[in-house]
């Protein structure tokens, strides 16, 4: 009986330090400062498609991370979507001319905001909007374009309709 309460026991703590150590990775892997907070500073940019763009989707400039998605909005009057991005205040020289798009992260991957380095001496800060944005580019759209325009090159040539070729 004593043989069986020790392996309990230290079958127990195994399982204790597996989800002590589990806890200690997910803390040393995540930057909590990204994910909450109010520090950096908004700016919001306008998109005609947003396709699949997220809340807490990372905003990059030239691939590294520079803040996060804040918030995502419908503008009745402009029928666009307005999207909100805190800015890590580290990154305070962002010229206001830079552009923003919506990328893909790998071939079927999430979406996120890519910005453009722009020229200006100016930079972006608090309540700034970017004015140059490219919209998400959607895959189910880009594929039935694709099959339509096969269809339309396809459908009404037989060959006969070409001219000879002079000899």
């Amino acid at each position: 009986m004593e043989h069986s309460r020790t392996r309990e026991l230290g079958t127990g703590l195994f399982i204790f330090l597996g989800f002590a150590a589990l806890l200690f990775l997910a803390t040393q892997t995540t930057d909590l400062e990204e994910y909450g907070g109010d520090t950096g500073y908004l700016v919001t940019a306008r998109f005609d498609d947003v396709a699949g763009l997220k809340v807490r989707s990372p905003v990059t400039m030239a691939g590294v991370n520079v803040g996060r998605v804040e918030s995502i909005a419908f503008d009745n009057d402009r029928l666009d979507a307005v999207v909100s991005m805190r800015i890590n205040p580290k990154f305070n020289k962002i010229p206001d001319d830079s552009d923003a798009s919506i990328l893909t992260a790998g071939l079927l991957g999430s979406k996120y905001v890519g910005l453009g380095p722009g020229g200006s001496d100016t930079y972006l800060k608090e309540s700034s909007e970017v004015e140059m944005t490219q919209s998400a580019i959607v895959l189910e759209q880009m594929v039935s374009k694709f099959l339509f325009s096969q269809a339309e090159k396809g459908g009404g040539s037989t060959g006969s309709d070409q001219a000879p070729a002079d000899e």
